[in-house]
């Protein structure tokens, strides 16, 4: 397995939870405006970013959940070296809707969140060849 990303949580903003429950988290690192932290997870890389982005078939993992990830938007890598943003859609979409967006499997809502708390790592991961 090839890590694309490995980052830790550090903080859990208080409209994270509403947002996971339609299958959608949104991931800022540290440092974010206060209004973008209240809907989202802040991070800090453990591992930065990799050059290459991921591509359908590489995996997410929050905690201990994990999908595959099914589309990639043209500018969601990009965003995330620059800034450590990225919007994750749980939707098990073909085709990001937005550039800034990777969707990856439906996962169950209530398992996500349980998940999504201070300390948790997240892990892109490069599909297996």
């Amino acid at each position: 397995m090839s890590v694309l990303l490995r980052t830790r949580v550090t903080e859990i903003g208080p409209e994270v939870a509403d947002l996971a429950e339609g299958g959608v988290v949104i991931l800022f690192a540290d440092g974010s405006p206060p209004e973008l932290a209240e809907v989202s997870v802040l991070h800090k890389a453990e591992t930065a970013p990799s050059d290459d982005a991921p591509t359908k078939g590489a995996s997410i993992a929050i905690g201990g959940i994990t999908a595959t990830i099914t589309a990639v938007g043209t500018a969601a890598w990009a965003k995330v070296r620059d800034i450590g943003h990225v919007v994750i859609n749980f939707n098990g979409a073909s085709e990001a809707e937005r550039p800034g967006e990777i969707c990856a499997d439906a996962i169950d809502p209530q398992a996500l969140i349980a998940e999504l708390r201070t300390g948790a790592i997240i892990v892109f991961a490069a599909a297996r060849r």
